[in-house]
């Protein structure tokens, strides 16, 4: 088994060598808007996992997540080449390529948040001009003593 802190260095070195390699050598078109956001190496430097997220070309357009996952198959031995000259490990570990779904998570927490505050700010609305359904102070108080009591 390798220690933790070798496959944490490999796979942030992969990260580094994939990205750059993915803006300068590889000339795929549709691998243009594609980010690499990490890397994950087993404990035995055999398999490295890398994440991506593809932006659209604008804010509103929807990117061509297809295309890029076809892009990167075809480019896997390339880029497999190019980690293995990059780190000078005996044994280059084989890429596979997964979608980063924490951008998706996080929009999907946005909208969640938004639908939460406009509920929020709902009740506050409606609790503004509210009053109590009972009697202004409904807890019991004490007694108060009389002088007839005390006898």
């Amino acid at each position: 088994m390798v220690d933790q802190a070798r496959a944490r260095r490999l796979s942030k070195r992969i990260t580094q060598i994939v990205a750059a390699a993915l803006e300068h050598e590889v000339k795929d078109p549709r691998l243009k808007m594609v980010t690499i956001t990490a890397t994950r190496v087993t404990g035995d430097l055999r398999e490295a996992t890398v994440y991506y997220t593809v932006l659209g070309e604008t804010v509103d357009a929807d990117p061509d997540s297809a295309g890029a996952a076809a892009a990167l198959a075809s480019a896997t031995g390339v880029l497999r080449s190019l980690v293995g000259a990059g780190t000078g490990i005996r044994h280059t570990p084989s890429l596979a390529f997964v979608p980063d779904v924490v951008p998706d998570e996080a929009r999907r927490m946005e909208e969640l948040l938004a639908r939460t505050r406009e509920s929020d700010a709902e009740v506050a609305r409606l609790a503004a001009g509210a009053h109590p359904a009972g009697d202004p102070d409904p807890y019991r108080a004490p007694r108060e003593r009389d002088e007839a009591d005390e006898t």
